[in-house]
């Protein structure tokens, strides 16, 4: 608990007083306290940050995350459409990445409360919005951001389309760097742009930028390159040194920077998160950073999302997109991203903590039991990119194998650029029950175990 004094300190804070009588009550260490005020906003300043820090203090929520949660029959894309994406109903869905943990308590008893209120008008965004997603990355990534640099969006996806269009002309060059999620493909593709393939290597087990390839590729029609940090779906989280190197290239080619950072804050041990535009204040006004609270607390369904830069000329530009369809913030959305990043940190803690066992549980099933198949070890997300290489098996004989006799239904690695082939993505945000059954069912087909 904070001292007592630190809520005279705020009070203090406050620039007017004398216009209407206010009264507050309160219990301290040394007894019940009565403050009175004849400012409502200084008291309505007051109480929030006395309720902040309560809630602060109250111990931390311990989630079940092996709780088995049926999602069939809730419009769930990764159950519900099995039959449309595999070609039958009754596959193992360990593909798409949301997750199949309850959304935390924090986040549902706020938008219940909302939902309580019963109106659902027109809304905007307010300071406490902004100021939970500053201390967010503040507190968990070690930047400090500003009001002004941020930008309300739907989605990653829908950001990556309006930055191409934003940013760049029809016919201009879009570097990615493969393999990678797959609409980074479409968004380039779809919009007339010219898609520049800068291929990953993999090398002793981990994937690295090939940035010698990179300069070779980039022209004056280069003037975008798409980075996805961490990465899907091979689970890098680009060192220091790394993001440094390649933005190093991009300013002095004069190539804007979109970094995809939605994984931002599943990272493990001996791993961190560098957001691209910390580097340096050169970096930070040549990049527009792309976030959401989606993976982290399971709610993509809600369609939060935002953008930062400290280029304000980069926001206006993206804005006339985004702004100028008169998108504005779901009303839902607003209030799960504030009880996320305001009460996350404990419970993502956790999380992370299930995730660290379950890769090590699996890492330790395929080294004992599946021969011909090896583990990328993932640095962060919620997604192991498994290879399957060793089989020699063509890209259809083993998605046979896998969907017809395995029943499992993984991300094909194809799907995220030709340098996936022989590679499948498995989602792992699920009770560990689930990834251990996805596992002996990739055992249970010899030319996967031999």
């Amino acid at each position: 608990m904070l001292p007592e004094r630190f809520f005279w300190f705020y009070f203090l804070q406050a620039p007017s007083i004398f216009e209407c009588k206010g009264i507050l009550l309160f219990h301290s260490s040394v007894g019940l306290k009565i403050l009175i005020f004849r400012n409502k906003l200084l008291l309505s300043r007051l109480t929030l940050a006395i309720e902040i820090i309560f809630t602060a203090n109250k111990e931390p929520e311990m989630q079940n995350f092996d709780e088995i949660i049926e999602r069939e029959g809730t419009h769930c894309y990764k159950y519900d459409l099995r039959k449309k994406i595999f070609g039958v109903d009754d596959v193992y869905p360990m593909w798409v990445a949301d997750t199949d943990f309850r959304a935390p308590d924090f986040i549902t008893d706020a938008l219940r409360k909302r939902l309580d209120h019963g109106i659902f008008g027109y809304t905007f965004l307010d300071d406490e919005y902004f100021s939970s997603i500053i201390n967010w990355i503040r507190i968990q990534h070690g930047f400090k951001i500003k009001k002004e640099w941020i930008k309300y969006s739907p989605g990653v996806v829908p950001s990556l389309f309006a930055s191409v269009l934003a940013f760049t002309e029809p016919n201009d060059k879009v570097i990615v760097q493969t393999p990678v999620y797959f609409p980074f493909y479409t968004a380039v593709k779809e919009t007339g742009r010219q898609l520049v393939r800068n291929p990953l290597v993999l090398r002793d087990g981990r994937y690295e930028m090939d940035l010698n390839n990179l300069k070779s590729k980039i022209d004056a029609q280069t003037k975008m390159i798409i980075l996805c940090s961490p990465h899907n779906p091979t689970g890098n989280v680009w060192r220091k040194q790394e993001l440094l190197d390649l933005c190093a290239v991009c300013l002095e080619n004069d190539i804007m920077i979109i970094s995809d950072e939605i994984h931002a804050d599943i990272i493990y041990q001996g791993n961190k998160h560098i957001p691209s535009a910390s580097l340096s204040d050169e970096i930070s006004k040549n990049t527009l950073t792309l976030m959401a609270p989606s993976k982290t607390f399971n709610i993509a369904g809600l369609n939060s999302s935002y953008v930062f830069s400290s280029n304000p000329d980069i926001l206006d530009k993206f804005s006339r997109y985004v702004e100028g369809l008169h998108i504005g913030a779901n009303i839902f959305a607003i209030e799960a991203t504030k009880a996320a990043y305001m009460h996350g940190k404990e419970w993502l803690s956790n999380l992370i903590g299930y995730y660290t066992d379950t890769i090590e549980m699996a890492r330790e099933y395929i080294h004992s039991n599946l021969k011909n198949i090896d583990l990328i070890e993932p640095e962060g997300t919620f997604l192991l990119w498994v290879d399957f290489r060793k089989t020699n098996l063509s890209r259809d004989e083993m998605l046979k194998l896998l969907v017809d006799s395995a029943k499992l239904g993984l991300s094909d690695g194809f799907m995220f650029g030709k340098e996936g082939d022989g590679f499948q993505r498995m989602n792992i945000g699920c009770p560990r029950q689930k990834v251990l059954e996805a596992l002996e069912r990739i055992k249970s087909i010899k030319s996967f175990r031999a």
